[in-house]
């Protein structure tokens, strides 16, 4: 771990910030600079040049934007963060002005201004000279490098502005609210070629051997939409049936595996095209794979720009699930071209109107465009995942204040993108899915290139409905929602996005008359808190006498619904489209499991799973005891579904992984065993090969790793059988792509398979094969090993490698040193409040259940310094995490200790 750490400092340097020379027009000063700019002055126009230097690693530039002073002012205040400005002009019909230029670090602001000037309302042009270093994080104009096969290491730069790092590569009004049109213009060497936002006009040639390269005007846009790249990169091409250019970039040697991505999005970007009835606006779409990349992708107006993993696709090596996440992240960029870039939130605290959006498109694209990947599968996993969020006393609201960049940053989160998207799904549920679609085109065609708040969604929707509801009252279909009163769309949505967390309906049956009640879901807190919390929820259900979907809306803190007859059971929340969870009071759950265990296969995939889930959620909270939700689990014997058996593992499995991390080898081993004989007989009817449904292929790649990682016999045997000729071959025999992780994992054991497996990732160019060799090297239990990894490893793949070791038994608590020795140069490297931050301060710790790991954790946070992570929403989820384990273990152990002794199967 030492050579890991010392690798990763090395990774880890940063360039140091060239030093501000004011030349006599800087100065450091007490104006009243405030975190948000003044709406008073709004840019136009910008004409940027920009010139990166690839050899000494930094750029210089000059933009000129055209402003429209609305009201009199001595100072025009804009953003700037660490650029070295060598002048500055206001640019007239005679001659130019010079300005003095003052500066707040804090505020990554400037103002400029002259004693001798007013600016007055009209129209004004300002101009400004900078140079900076090409940043060494991964935002802002950065440098990146990748390897050829032959070990020469290339240079490139490319740009990542979400959210405020615009300013880092010029000077700008960097808010979303202030859309312009973008001139652009990019220098560079002959070696290199440059891409940006729009189709290239024309390239001069310059003094020197220099090309400039001049770039069409964009449309009107917000700032952290602006791209540009210089690099070597090649591409391949195709035309839309829109006649849009599609093309995609990457490094040359990997251009081969371009095509699967190009041809997703030329489907993709003619689907969007239709399904919104607004042409795409721009006559190109590029998509550039980035070597070094730390989001996942970016959503850049017509440069888009992806990790390598999430773009690049080998028929041979990757595997359905590489296809299926390829698939998905290109849906979700491409929709991101309306919802984003076309119609943008007026600020950061609606946020989801983005990120939301575009997570719930990638499931209604995929699952019309490429049905066979069966993408509605994994939805329900978006919104069980948000829940495990929404619980905690330290969630938030959807639409959240937010003023400062760290606060900004925080918002990517899954509350922004996952909640919301299941919030959308519940609504398109609730209005019927064609009332909604009408209502999200008129949202974008009503506010294109113009930037909205919530209530503008809502606004477009209930336009919508009221008509479209009012002319299907009378028709058979018509939904019990609209029988009582107008629908008012934004007092429904109010309660799901401007007050954090979700509710728990309770349900209790007494003959005919069904009793709901609801309450805020938190864990681990004083219920009195809640008490002020009521949501508008979109109730619907089956029962056992009819499968036909009956809905009610519940607006109260307590109401009644009548039954027509007698029912055995009633199942709330139909394929948990809803985002709420419920509990089935006086014998509900036990006609439930009864039904489970008789014929599981009454009630749907979706519905088994959100029951497992459900059930498991009360545990926490006390309103179901462990061992009726264990009860539940014995049916799973007989499941087949992926959705079902995963949530199975998804509950099962962490509570043995907190006793990998206490002294309770017995408990730990026996609860291993109740899992392995819970799916022992859908774990040996599984092939090993590519057959089968997408869904099939994903849950063998899961069942067998299990198996093999819990030592079954059979599993274990054929996976060193398979890497042991794969070793022979020197990598060259063809493992079936959905089982080569279960084969890697288990090389991975041995020191000479790791040593192998260490080589083929340094010698790979297919970043799948990277992955999955990368996953069985962070689980092997030769912790000792790992200290070399870091020789090799791109900084960007630094967080899901701790957070992955944190889960291996025999490493997990190098991980948590990892994270604080290192501590300060990661916040630096990956900035305060960014989604790679929050991921590793919560994946590394979630596992903790011990009250000394617990006063850890809190310790070394608390000890930070101002500005430094103490106050991280983040920390708190983690510190709420550990102590939700702690009582959950206190509770529970021995209730499980005896359920597993007197239930074998």
């Amino acid at each position: 771990i030492i050579m890991l750490q010392l690798s990763v400092l090395l990774l880890l340097s940063l360039v140091p910030p060239l030093e501000a020379n004011d030349n006599g027009n800087t100065t450091f000063t007490s104006l009243p600079f405030k975190m948000r700019l003044p709406d008073s002055v709004r840019p136009l126009h910008y004409d940027l040049l920009i010139h990166p230097n690839l050899t000494f690693l930094t750029f210089t530039g000059s933009v000129q934007i055209q402003l429209e002073v609305r009201q009199e002012t001595k100072h025009i205040f804009l953003n700037s963060k660490n650029l070295h400005i060598s002048r500055a002009l206001r640019l007239g019909s005679r001659h130019p002005h010079l300005l003095q230029l003052q500066e707040s670090e804090h505020f990554e602001q400037i103002a400029l201004s002259s004693e001798s000037l007013t600016f007055t309302r009209g129209l004004h042009v300002i101009q400004l000279d900078f140079s900076a270093n090409l940043s060494d994080t991964f935002h802002g104009f950065y440098k990146g490098t990748y390897t050829t096969r032959n070990g020469e290491v290339r240079a490139l730069a490319s740009t990542q502005f979400e959210p405020t790092h615009a300013r880092a590569a010029f000077p700008c009004f960097d808010e979303p609210g202030f859309k312009a049109n973008f001139s652009i213009r990019v220098r560079r060497e002959s070696r290199h070629i440059s891409i940006s936002n729009m189709p290239k006009l024309k390239t001069v040639e310059l003094a020197g051997g220099l090309l400039e390269d001049h770039y069409d005007v964009t449309v009107k846009m917000s700032t952290y939409l602006v791209a540009f790249i210089v690099c070597d990169f090649l591409s391949i091409s195709k035309r839309s049936q829109h006649g849009v250019e599609i093309s995609v970039y990457t490094v040359p040697e990997k251009i081969s595996q371009a095509e699967y991505a190009l041809n997703t999005a030329v489907t993709l970007l003619d689907f969007y095209d239709d399904y919104f009835d607004i042409p795409y606006p721009l006559p190109k779409q590029d998509l550039a794979a980035i070597p070094d990349f730390q989001s996942g992708a970016m959503e850049n107006w017509g440069l888009t720009t992806y990790r390598e993993s999430g773009l690049l696709f080998d028929p041979e090596r990757s595997s359905t699930s590489d296809k299926l996440g390829i698939t998905k992240v290109i849906a979700h960029e491409l929709a991101h071209q309306w919802f984003g870039n076309l119609v943008t939130m007026q600020w950061w605290n609606d946020l989801w109107l983005n990120e939301g959006f575009a997570k719930f498109m990638e499931f209604v694209s995929v699952n019309i465009t490429y049905p066979e990947l069966q993408v509605n599968d994994y939805f329900l996993e978006k919104c069980f995942t948000a829940m495990g969020v929404d619980s905690l006393s330290s969630s938030h609201p959807i639409s959240t204040p937010v003023e400062n960049p760290a606060q900004i940053r925080e918002m990517f989160d899954d509350v922004s993108y996952q909640k919301g998207a299941c919030v959308l799904n519940m609504l398109r549920d609730f209005l019927t899915p064609e009332a909604f679609k009408m209502g999200i085109i008129r949202y974008l065609k009503n506010h294109s290139y113009q930037n909205t708040v919530n209530a503008d969604l809502w606004y477009s929707l209930t336009n919508v409905t009221d008509g479209f509801c009012s002319d299907s009252k009378s028709s058979a279909s018509a939904s019990k929602w609209y029988m009582d009163d107008d629908l008012n769309v934004k007092a429904i949505m109010d309660t799901w996005t401007l007050q954090e967390g979700f509710p728990i309906i309770s349900v209790e049956v007494k003959g005919r008359e069904v009793y709901l009640k609801q309450e805020r879901y938190l864990k681990g807190a004083d219920p009195a808190k809640n008490s002020s919390f009521l949501w508008q929820v979109p109730l619907t259900y089956i029962t056992s006498s009819s499968s036909s979907v009956q809905r009610f809306l519940l607006k109260n803190r307590k109401d009644v619904l009548y039954l027509p007859a007698e029912v055995e059971w009633i199942k709330f929340n139909v394929d948990m489209r809803g985002y709420y969870i419920v509990h089935y009071e006086t014998g509900g759950w036990d006609a439930l499991i009864r039904q489970l265990q008789q014929n599981h296969t009454v009630l749907s995939g979706n519905d088994r799973a959100s029951l497992i889930h459900n059930i498991f959620q009360l545990v926490s909270i006390g309103k179901v005891p462990l061992d009726k939700a264990l009860s539940l689990s014995l049916y799973l014997r007989y499941e087949t579904e992926i959705m079902p058996v995963t949530q199975g593992f998804g509950e099962l499995v962490p509570l043995y992984k907190l006793m990998e991390k206490r002294d309770m080898a017995t408990l730990e081993h026996q609860l291993k065993s109740y899992l392995m004989n819970l799916f022992q007989r859908l774990i040996n009817a599984q092939r090993w090969s590519d057959e089968g449904s997408v869904s099939e292929r994903i849950l063998r790649n899961y069942l067998l790793l299990f198996a093999c990682v819990r030592r079954y016999g059979p599993c274990v045997q054929t996976a060193q059988e398979l890497f042991q000729k794969w070793k022979e071959s020197d990598g060259k025999m063809r493992l079936p792509a959905d089982v080569r992780l279960v084969v890697y994992t288990e090389g991975a054991r041995t020191e000479e398979g790791w040593d192998f497996l260490l080589e083929k990732y340094r010698q790979t160019l297919y970043p799948s094969e990277k992955s999955q060799i990368k996953a069985a090297l962070s689980y092997s239990p030769l912790a000792d090993k790992l200290k070399w990894f870091g020789d090799i490893l791109k900084t960007h793949e630094l967080p899901s490698l701790v957070i992955s070791v944190s889960k291996n038994p025999q490493a997990y608590k190098l991980a948590w040193d990892f994270l604080r020795t290192n501590w300060q140069k990661l916040v630096q490297k990956f900035d305060l409040g960014s989604s790679s931050i929050s991921r590793m301060v919560v994946g590394v710790t979630n596992q903790y259940s011990t009250r000394e790991k617990l006063v850890e954790v809190q310790s070394f946070f608390s000890s930070l310094e101002q500005g430094m992570g103490a106050g991280l929403r983040s920390v708190q989820q983690a510190v709420e995490n550990i102590e939700e384990n702690i009582r959950w273990m206190d509770k529970n152990v021995p209730l499980l200790t005896h359920w597993l002794n007197s239930h074998s199967i």
